[in-house]
């Protein structure tokens, strides 16, 4: 066994890796090589450019370190192959397959907001050659995404902020950030925590539940009274 000699000193990059991944993702996963894949795609995606990163099978498998890494029973490819359908089959991964210069390739897309955008573009035809060999795959796609969303409705984004709302787009539907923001505009309470509050109490008492489903005015005066309140005076 090969011995670690330890991080470097200084300043080291970091990964960002979402909450989700240790409290639902990591106790299910019970196979090596999809483990070792699934913290491979958190890396290589967040150094990846563009608002659509993704991993292409074909790069993968010039990584000879990577494809060491997953061997096992089964070795090289193969078990790159299975480690990847096994990220797929979780749903840590969102795979596209297209034609491109007579081949069929493999892209995997991580399962957030932009990557099931990037992978309902593809399916809908959304995309187009990029004419570059290392990323053969260009996405032209005008969504609002959660942080341009705080910026135009609740205001100036800050690292700090910037982080709670990472957290929510791996905790919450994308479309009830949306709407939970909507109501902060619609009251005039333009705070995150504001927006938070909202959220907490979808996922605590059933968004789809409510009494004041379909009553937009009943809807926005719950969300100035009790638990809300205070956010109106401070």
């Amino acid at each position: 066994m090969s011995t670690f000699n330890g991080f470097p000193a200084g300043t080291t990059r970091l990964t960002a890796i979402p909450n989700p991944f240790f409290s639902e993702l990591l106790p299910s996963i019970d196979h090596l090589a999809e483990l070792k894949v699934t913290l491979y795609a958190f890396w290589y995606l967040s150094r990846a450019e563009g608002d659509f990163p993704y991993l292409s099978r074909d790069e993968l498998a010039h990584d000879s370190l990577l494809v060491e890494a997953v061997s096992g029973p089964l070795s090289g490819l193969d078990a790159l192959d299975d480690a990847l359908e096994r990220c797929v089959s979780r749903g840590t991964l969102l795979k596209a397959t297209l034609e491109l210069g007579g081949d069929s390739r493999n892209f995997y897309f991580l399962n957030g907001p932009n990557g099931r955008a990037a992978v309902a573009a593809i399916e809908t035809g959304e995309w187009r050659p990029s004419g570059e060999p290392d990323a053969p795959l260009e996405l032209r796609l005008e969504r609002p995404n959660i942080f341009n969303l705080y910026e135009k409705n609740i205001g100036p984004l800050t690292p700090m902020i910037a982080d709670r709302l990472r957290d929510a787009e791996q905790t919450y539907i994308e479309s009830w950030i949306v709407e939970a923001i909507q109501i902060a505009v619609e009251n005039n309470v333009r705070k995150w925590r504001y927006v938070e509050a909202i959220l907490e109490d979808w996922m605590e008492t059933g968004k789809h539940e409510r009494e004041d489903r379909g009553n937009t005015e009943r809807a926005r005066r719950r969300y100035r009274q009790g638990q809300f309140a205070d956010f109106w005076d401070s």
